[in-house]
């Protein structure tokens, strides 16, 4: 097992784990079977870029994340008061997500902006 996949696997199944959701919440997510997701948090086979786009929506951290060997996850949080968690739900999760990561991008941008100019 190639040592990047493997710290892959264990970066999606932390992420997963932290949010509270299931593989089979996040299979439902991607649209694939839940194996898929079980073999990936075990760096057996390897999530196509556009998964881990929208995994890192879904998790508010940026695609990464999922890469960096040394680095302490600090994604966004939320509450869920849900037994079931829907596909839609996820969606409507990823989206907020999106928009909030874009926030704090552009807050980063103004204020090295401020700090040069």
């Amino acid at each position: 097992m190639e040592t990047s996949t493997a710290h892959l696997g264990y970066r999606l199944k932390e992420l997963r784990e932290h949010n509270g959701f299931t593989q089979r919440n996040i299979a439902n997510f991607l649209k694939v079977d839940q194996s898929l997701i079980s073999m990936a948090e075990k760096g057996k086979r390897a999530l196509t870029s556009d998964m881990i786009e929208k995994l890192a929506a879904l998790y508010g951290v940026q695609p990464g994340a999922f890469h960096e060997l040394e680095s302490v996850l600090r994604p966004l949080t939320f509450a869920l008061r849900a037994n079931e968690i829907l596909e839609e739900d996820l969606e409507v999760i990823s989206s907020i997500n999106m928009i909030a990561l874009n926030s704090i991008f552009m807050t980063d941008l103004l204020e090295g902006v401020k700090t040069n100019g």
